[in-house]
């Protein structure tokens, strides 16, 4: 009788134990977990970040556009690799304005749709990492 008291006083206080280091890795693993979605700085975002330089560009409505871009990439080494493909980069933005409207351009739908069509095909030229935005910096259309 009095092994059976013992033998249930220990197996309550492994439970016990065992329930208080499982809410403990809970809590450990839910405060880590937001460590790594936490956003980047903007000190973060302008080190990932290439400026591509004004461009100048004649449009598909016989018009022309002067832009400028900065392209938001994911983490320092992408940010080398897009350095490095600059003339590709160039040469798909002109390839982009070249089928575009002056319509196509304006306004904010217009410019969304450029920087997202830009993001799309500039990450398929990308083998290390990817674009995670692309930021109109100037733009000017005639």
């Amino acid at each position: 009788m009095k092994n059976n008291k013992l033998l249930m006083i220990m197996l309550m206080m492994l439970v016990a134990i065992t329930l208080v280091g499982a809410i403990a890795l809970v809590i450990v693993m839910k405060f880590s977990g937001e460590d790594e979605t936490k956003e980047p700085t903007i000190d973060d975002v302008l080190e990932a970040s290439v400026d591509i330089p004004q461009i100048t560009a004649n449009l598909a409505s016989d018009d022309y556009i002067r832009i400028s871009f900065k392209i938001q990439t994911e983490n320092k080494k992408t940010k080398e690799e897009l350095q490095k493909r600059d003339f590709q980069v160039k040469n798909l933005i002109i390839q982009e304005l070249s089928e575009m409207k002056a319509e196509d351009i304006q306004g904010k739908e217009g410019q969304i749709k450029l920087q997202e069509d830009l993001k799309t095909k500039i990450n398929g030229l990308m083998q290390e990492g990817k674009i995670v935005q692309v930021y109109i910096t100037e733009s000017l259309l005639q």
